[in-house]
C-alpha cells in the first residue's frame, strides 16, 4: 500500500486554511484558544483534479467523460471540478475535511468499461484524496464492483492548497483498470474557496486579517492556470492563434511599440486595397489547418507507439505536437453559390511501433482537399499505410457555421469547421475509431487573386502552422514557416501539447496499426502484448508512465 500522507502535511495547510476562515482561525494559528466548538463548519469549496492527465488521453481515444451532478471537465479533455464542497476545519489539528458533490463517468463502447467516480472527498489531516467508486464491464465479463470512501491518491499538503502533488494509490489502480498506476504520480490538486470575502466598514484596518497587502489575509489564487488546459492567452496548442513570435503585448509595455514589424493602426497596408475579384473563378493560393486527431497525435509520440509525427512537402506542424498546415491551395470558389473546392500541398507521416526495423504503424497524408457546398463538404486526401496507397480517400465529413463565403479583401476564411470521421476514413485508420468520431476542426483560407494577402504574410500561414508554437504567445497571427520534414517525438519522445494532448503516456496497449500486415502485426504483438484480441474482453492493462 503507498505511504498516506504524514501528518506534518496538516500543518502545512493550516495557514491557507486559516486565510479563508479570517480572523479567527488566524488567532487560533497564533496560539490563542478558540472560545467556540474544536469544528468550524465550512462551505463553498471546490475541488480540481485530473487524476492523470495519460487516464484521461486513454479514455479519451477510445471513449469519453461525462461530468454531471455538480461536476465539470476542462476543455480539451481537461481536469475535473467538483463543487460545493463542504466540511470542516479542526481548530486544534488546524485540518480540513471537505466533500463535494458531482459525478464523472468515464466509459468506452469498444472497450466495454465504465467507471464511475461520485463522493469526492479531501482530508487534509490524512492527506488523502477518496472517493466512491463504481466499475462496470459492460461486455458482461466482470461483475460490477462498487467501493466506498477508496484512497484514490495521497496528497502533498501545501499551505495555499493549490497545485499540491499527488501520488495514485493501489487502490486508484485497481479501480481504473492498470496496477501500473500504484505510486505514480497523478495531477496535481487545487482545493479553493469560492465564496466572495465578507466585507465590513467596521473592521480595524490594522488588523493583518483584512490588510489587502498582507498575503496570508488572501484568498487562495484561483488556479485558472491548470497545465491541463494551458492556462493564459499564450499557452494554447501551440501557440495560441499566433504561434511564431507573433502576437500580444506583453503587459506594462506600449502596445503600440510591442511589434515593431507589425504595421500600424489595423495592421493592413496602407496602400490602396486591390480590386475585388469576380465571385467565381480560379483559388491562387491558401492553406489549410488540420491536427486529423489530438489524441492520435499524442498516441503516435508516447511511449507505447515510441514514434514520431513528421511533416514534409511543404507542409507545417505547430509547437507542442499541434496542428498541421498545408499549403499552396489550387481549385475553384463560387462565393455566390457557396461553393469551394481546393487541394493543398504537403504531407504529413505518423510512424511508429518500430521492432527489428519494421513499423506496426506507418500512415502518409498527402494531398489534401476540401470541398464546401452550401457549408457541407468532404475532406479528402491519398493515404498511405504500410507502403500501400489508396488515392482520394473521404476521411471526413465537414459542416461549417455557415453556409455563406463571404470574401474579405480577395480572401475567403473559414474556422472552426467540424470534421466527422467516415467509414472509410475508419478504415483508413484500421478501424481504430468508428465511423462518425469527431476529428479536429478545420481551418481554411483561400486567395481568389494574386494580390491577397493571406493571413500570416507572404508565408501563406494561417496561425496553425507556427515553428515554435507559444511559449509567451499572445494572439498575434504571424505564424512561423515551420520548416519542412520537421519531425515532432522521435523513439520514446514525451513532447506533449498544452491542451490535454502531449505525450500519451498510458494510453493502454490498444494499438491505432492501421492496416497492419502480417510481419508488422508479428512485430506489434510482440512489443505489445497482442492487444486487438485483448481490446475485446477487458477494462484492465493500460501501462502507466
Amino acid at each position: 500500500m503507498p505511504v498516506r500522507g504524514r501528518r506534518s502535511t496538516a500543518l502545512a495547510a493550516a495557514v491557507a486554511t486559516a486565510a479563508a476562515l479570517g480572523a479567527t482561525a488566524l488567532a487560533t494559528l497564533g496560539g490563542a484558544a478558540p472560545a467556540a466548538a474544536a469544528e468550524t463548519p465550512l462551505q463553498d469549496y471546490e475541488l480540481t483534479w485530473g487524476i492523470k492527465q495519460s487516464y484521461r488521453t486513454y479514455v479519451g481515444m477510445f471513449g469519453s467523460f461525462t461530468a454531471s451532478e455538480g461536476a465539470t471537465q476542462a476543455a480539451g479533455n481537461g481536469a475535473f471540478t467538483f463543487t460545493d464542497g463542504t466540511g470542516t476545519y479542526d481548530d486544534t489539528a488546524h485540518t480540513v475535511d471537505l466533500g463535494f458533490q458531482g459525478k464523472v463517468v468515464a466509459a468506452s463502447a469498444a472497450h466495454g468499461f465504465e467507471v464511475t467516480l461520485t463522493d469526492v472527498r479531501f482530508d487534509s489531516g490524512a492527506g488523502e484524496i477518496t472517493a466512491d467508486v463504481t466499475t462496470v464491464d459492460t461486455l458482461g465479463g466482470t461483475p460490477t464492483k462498487k467501493g466506498d470512501d477508496v484512497p484514490l491518491a495521497t496528497v502533498e499538503v501545501t499551505r495555499e492548497m493549490t497545485d499540491m502533488a499527488t501520488t495514485l494509490t493501489e487502490e486508484a489502480g485497481e479501480y481504473l483498470g492498470s496496477a501500473g498506476y500504484a505510486g505514480a504520480a497523478g495531477d496535481p490538486l487545487t482545493v479553493v474557496d469560492t465564496a466572495p470575502p465578507a466585507t465590513d466598514p467596521s473592521d480595524d484596518p490594522t488588523d493583518p486579517s483584512t490588510d489587502p497587502t498582507d498575503p496570508d489575509g488572501q484568498e487562495p489564487a484561483d488556479p485558472g492556470g491548470d497545465e491541463e488546459t494551458g492556462g493564459g492567452a499564450g499557452g494554447g496548442t501551440g501557440g495560441g492563434t499566433g504561434g511564431g513570435t507573433g502576437g500580444g503585448t506583453t503587459p506594462g509595455t506600449d502596445p503600440g511599440t510591442a511589434n515593431p514589424n507589425a504595421s500600424a493602426g489595423t495592421g493592413t497596408s496602407p496602400s490602396a486595397p486591390a480590386e475585388a475579384a469576380p465571385a467565381q473563378g480560379e483559388i491562387a493560393d491558401g492553406t489549410l489547418g488540420w491536427g486529423v486527431k489530438e489524441s492520435f497525435r499524442s498516441y503516435v509520440v508516447g511511449p507505447i507507439a515510441k514514434g514520431a509525427v513528421t511533416v514534409s512537402g511543404g507542409a507545417t506542424q505547430a509547437a507542442g505536437n499541434g496542428a498541421f498546415t498545408f499549403k499552396d491551395a489550387t481549385g475553384t470558389y463560387d462565393t455566390d453559390a457557396g461553393k469551394l473546392t481546393a487541394a493543398f500541398q504537403g504531407a504529413v507521416n505518423f510512424k511508429g511501433h518500430e521492432s527489428g526495423g519494421t513499423y506496426g504503424l506507418d500512415l502518409t497524408l498527402t494531398n489534401l482537399k476540401a470541398t464546401l457546398d452550401g457549408g457541407a463538404g468532404k475532406l479528402s486526401a491519398d493515404v498511405t499505410s504500410l507502403g500501400t496507397q489508396t488515392k482520394g480517400v473521404v476521411l471526413a465529413d465537414l459542416k461549417a457555421a455557415s453556409g455563406e463565403l463571404e470574401a474579405v479583401e480577395n480572401v475567403v476564411t473559414v474556422d472552426d469547421i467540424a470534421a466527422t470521421l467516415t467509414e472509410a476514413g475508419a478504415k483508413a485508420f484500421g478501424d481504430f475509431y468508428t465511423a462518425g468520431t469527431a476529428l479536429d476542426t478545420v481551418d481554411l483560407s483561400v486567395a481568389l487573386s494574386d494580390d491577397a494577402q493571406l493571413p500570416g504574410g507572404s508565408t501563406g500561414g494561417n496561425g496553425t502552422g507556427g515553428s515554435s508554437g507559444g511559449a509567451a504567445g499572445g494572439t498575434g497571427t504571424t505564424g512561423g514557416t515551420g520548416g519542412t520534414a520537421s519531425t515532432i517525438g522521435g523513439t520514446g519522445s514525451t513532447t506533449g501539447g498544452s491542451i490535454g494532448g502531449g505525450s500519451l503516456a498510458s494510453t493502454g496497449t490498444d494499438l491505432p496499426a492501421p492496416a497492419l500486415g502480417a510481419a508488422a502485426g508479428v512485430a506489434v504483438a510482440a512489443g505489445a502484448g497482442a492487444v486487438w484480441a485483448a481490446r475485446k474482453r477487458r477494462t484492465q492493462g493500460q501501462p502507466a508512465e
